[in-house]
């Protein structure tokens, strides 16, 4: 039987009531669905450009993607989708993908954002965690078939009895639309509009999320502290997906002040310069491994970046050192982002002293976020001193969807959810980010679970033991290291032949090891663990003896 649209509550962990009530007496909550920006923007400036595909050309006014959006909400409940329902996305950065998003969120579904270098390993769990009856996809990602992970898909999670493809549907259906006049069903603002999923720290990625009310909030002040106004122009450079290109402000901050949004699948240097010259690019947002690979380029390609007033970073750490380089390069445009999409967004603001800028990774953007910093036996750390940053606040989630023992261990008993990044406080109020407790490696912006990879390097024959672990690197941030202890009488598996083997299980590809280190044995803690600490240092004195 599929899910019914009533259940979408169930594994839903809402706001406590009282901290409910203060947010909605402060008026952060404003009970209106997330598509209501969209609809507003298309009244007041129906004529101005919405969205753009700097590859294609496409380009649809506020009215057209309101009027697509429109279309594309009744071909999905002419399919026979109901309101409430969970659609799994994996369309890359296009036209099409606003048009689908704000088609699901108008016809009162609810998208389920994978990333496109998600494979069937993960979209088969989002799909099934989230109970879908849909799957949108284009037909190639990446030069990967979607139309073959499709087929998968639904043979894995029979449940998902709709796929739509963005281009030729093969044995599928194309995106549908369907004209008439459309009018949206009711929604709970409290409820979930969406699912953004987790970098993961333990396993499978989870399920975030995001309600009308807390996501609309996300969206506004995000804008609000970007400076945001109808003249602005943005450049969704990572995939849309993210929270980041996004609701940091991205796509929904810029629809929210009836600005521009281009979208472009190539953030390379040489593409994307071109985009922001044609386009007059004024914002964009990018990883601190892109950050930096721009900034070098600007010594060599001609293109004119003078529009460009706002270059926010955030992903994982930027350098203080990266930072002044930046901003030397392209002019003060560096504004540091740190955050996530359980919730807490940092900003730097826009008239920090740049020295600020550098070295902190941003304030809370809201007054009603509440942080607490903490040793490991939970005790508030004094100020300026390091700890695990706890964070509760009218936009951070109270428990991932359907994850109980996930939620057992990553939130107090108050409510505050326990982030694993370590902090420092400084006095201006801004956060420095120092680090992570929890076995993540954040790779390009990506956050990887270790242990997620090592349980399929593990079925591996040539594998023993396996331990994955993240290295320094400097246009990374991270690499990620597969230390393996080759079984019995058998040769190590080559970097080529660990990828090759990672890719065929149906790995997404940001979690494919960069080099392979092997042991005899894997060092141990004192009760009998792997010792990931000694490995790490072991590892990048090697490295640094080169």
């Amino acid at each position: 039987m599929p899910p019914s649209a009533d259940d979408l509550a169930s594994g839903f962990t809402p706001h406590r009531p009282e901290l409910v009530a203060r947010y909605r007496a402060a008026g952060l909550f404003d009970d209106r669905p997330l598509w209501s920006a969209l609809a507003d923007s298309a009244r007041s400036r129906p004529e101005a450009p919405a969205v753009t595909d700097a590859a294609t050309g496409d380009r649809l006014s506020y009215r057209e993607l309101l009027a697509a959006a429109d279309r594309r909400a009744a071909g999905f409940t002419e399919a026979g989708l109901r309101p409430g329902e969970r659609v799994v996305v994996q369309i890359p950065n296009s036209v099409e993908f606003a048009v689908s998003f704000f088609g699901l969120l108008r016809a009162g579904l609810v998208p389920v954002l994978a990333l496109p270098a998600h494979r069937i390993h993960e979209i088969a769990h989002l799909a099934g965690a989230s109970g879908a009856r849909g799957y949108l996809c284009g037909a190639a990602i990446g030069g990967s078939d979607c139309l073959g992970l499709a087929t998968e898909l639904q043979a894995a999670v029979p449940a998902v009895e709709h796929v739509f493809v963005d281009g030729d549907p093969g044995a599928f259906v194309r995106l549908p639309s369907r004209s008439g006049p459309w009018t949206p069903p009711a929604v709970d603002p409290d409820l979930p509009a969406l699912f953004l999923v987790s970098g993961g720290t333990t396993g499978l990625p989870k399920l975030i999320a995001r309600t009308h009310n807390d996501y609309r909030l996300n969206a506004a002040r995000s804008a609000e502290i970007a400076g945001l106004t109808d003249a602005d122009v943005y450049l969704a450079a990572l995939p849309a997906a993210h929270n980041f290109p996004l609701c940091c402000p991205g796509l929904l901050g810029v629809v929210a002040v009836g600005g521009h949004t281009v979208f472009t699948q190539n953030p390379s240097p040489d593409a994307a310069f071109e985009v922001i010259e044609n386009h007059g690019i004024t914002v964009t947002a990018l990883v601190p491994a892109l950050a930096q690979l721009w900034c070098a380029a600007t010594e060599w390609e001609p293109a004119d970046l003078s529009s460009l007033r706002l270059l926010q970073v955030g992903g994982s750490k930027l350098a203080a050192a990266d930072a002044a380089a930046i901003d030397a390069a392209m002019g003060p445009v560096v504004q540091q982002v740190f955050g996530m999409a359980e919730g807490l967004i940092c900003y730097t603001r826009l008239d920090d002293p740049r020295e600020s800028v550098h070295v902190s990774q941003g304030a809370p953007m809201s007054e009603f976020d509440e942080i607490r910093i903490v040793d490991p036996d939970g005790r508030e750390v004094p100020a300026g001193d390091e700890g695990e940053l706890l964070v509760r606040g009218p936009y951070t989630l109270r428990g991932y969807y359907r994850a109980p023992e996930h939620n057992a261990r990553s939130f107090t008993a108050d409510g505050f959810y326990a982030s694993g990044d370590l902090v420092r406080l400084l006095p201006s109020g801004h956060l420095a980010v120092t680090g992570r407790i929890k076995d993540t490696i954040v790779r390009a912006g990506e956050n990887v679970a270790a242990d997620d990879v090592e349980e399929h390097l593990l079925a591996h024959p040539a594998i023993a033991h396996t331990a994955v672990v993240g290295l320094p690197d400097d246009a990374l941030g991270e690499s990620i290291c597969a230390v393996v202890v080759p079984a019995r009488e058998m040769p190590a598996p080559t970097l080529p032949q660990v990828r090759e083997f990672l890719t065929a299980r149906g790995l997404a590809s940001f979690k494919l090891p960069d080099r392979v280190q092997t042991l005899d044995t894997l060092p141990l803690t004192s009760v009998g663990k792997v010792d990931k600490a000694t490995l790490r240092d072991r590892l990048s004195r090697r490295a640094s003896h080169r």
